[in-house]
Formats: C-alpha cells, sequence, structure tokens
C-alpha cells in the first residue's frame, strides 16, 4: 500500500512535491486538506479568430490594431477588437494603434496557469493609449510590482517567434 502523500500550507511547496513524485497534499488557512494530482493532459484545439484575424496578424508584425465606429457622429475607438460599436451598434474598420501607452491599472498575478507558471509573480496591466476610449489588457515585464503606478509610461514589445496569440504582445517600462 502507497504512504499517504506529504502535506503542506505553501502551494508552490505543493507544486514542487507534485514534479517529484505526482501527489501532495495541500491545507488551505482554514485547515482544509486537499489531495492534488499531477495529471498530463493534453488536446489538438483547433480555433479561428474569424474577424479578429487582422488584430493577431498585426501582432506578427510588430503592430497593435484597435478598431473605429464609422458612424460619424460616434467615431468610438477600441483598443481590441470589435466588430460593432459597443456604444452605437454600428460597424468598425481597423486602425493603427500607439506601441506606446499608459499604466491605467495593474495587477501581479502570483498564480497562473501552465503557460505563465514559469513567469510568476508577473504583472497584468490595463494599458491606455491616446484617443482611444478603451483599455487593452496585457502583461508588463522588466518590472515589479513595487515598481508600478498609475500613469507609468509603457511601450509594447513583440515576440520575434510569433505564435498568433495575445501572448505576442507584451509591455515593458518606457526608458526615459
Amino acid at each position: 500500500m502507497r504512504a499517504r502523500p506529504p502535506t503542506f500550507t505553501k502551494f508552490r511547496d505543493a507544486q514542487a512535491e507534485l514534479e517529484k513524485n505526482g501527489a501532495a497534499i495541500f491545507r488551505d488557512a482554514e485547515g482544509v486538506e486537499s489531495l492534488v494530482i499531477r495529471y498530463p493532459y493534453s488536446i489538438n484545439y483547433i480555433h479561428s479568430y474569424a474577424e479578429d484575424s487582422t488584430f493577431f496578424l498585426a501582432l506578427a508584425e510588430g503592430k497593435l490594431k484597435g478598431s473605429r465606429c464609422t458612424k460619424k457622429g460616434c467615431a468610438f475607438v477600441f483598443a481590441t477588437p470589435r466588430g460593432h460599436c459597443m456604444v452605437c451598434g454600428s460597424p468598425t474598420e481597423w486602425i493603427d494603434l500607439p506601441t506606446e501607452g499608459r499604466v491605467h491599472s495593474w495587477t501581479t498575478c502570483h498564480f497562473g496557469s501552465e503557460a505563465f507558471l514559469k513567469e510568476t509573480p508577473y504583472n497584468l496591466v490595463m494599458v491606455e493609449f491616446d484617443g482611444v476610449g478603451s483599455l487593452l489588457l496585457a502583461r508588463l515585464k522588466d518590472a515589479v510590482e513595487s515598481d508600478l503606478y498609475v500613469g507609468m509610461p509603457v511601450v509594447a514589445k513583440f515576440d520575434p517567434k510569433p505564435k498568433y496569440s495575445i501572448t505576442d504582445v507584451w509591455f515593458v517600462p518606457k526608458s526615459k
């Protein structure tokens, strides 16, 4: 009979045990114990970006694309792709966005999906751009949480080997 897995109160320690032996027990702040196992999982997922394809293709070219309402009295500009204006319902058109902006708000993530585990903790920022009415959510690299502030100037960087994913763009603090 196999012995009971070891118990941990820090999830990172439980994760390390999972890598070694495939099972651990995590005890949370209320004392609840949960068995956690390592279970490899793989799936091939076919996804179409459809109307949003222009956005992801532009990232691969080192560009940010947004959309602007085509109605003259509205002309709202979105930092994320929109086929139709969320203000008035009119169709939108693609526009180039600036690659420099400012931090509107942020959060520091101490846990993340498998794709980001090696980067934890990592920062997510809501970036605001001049002349744009909405925000863009992206990672902020090359900065620790204590460096961040509202209004901090940032600049976009692009993956030289694009995966056609939102992770193909991130921001870094703008050099002074």
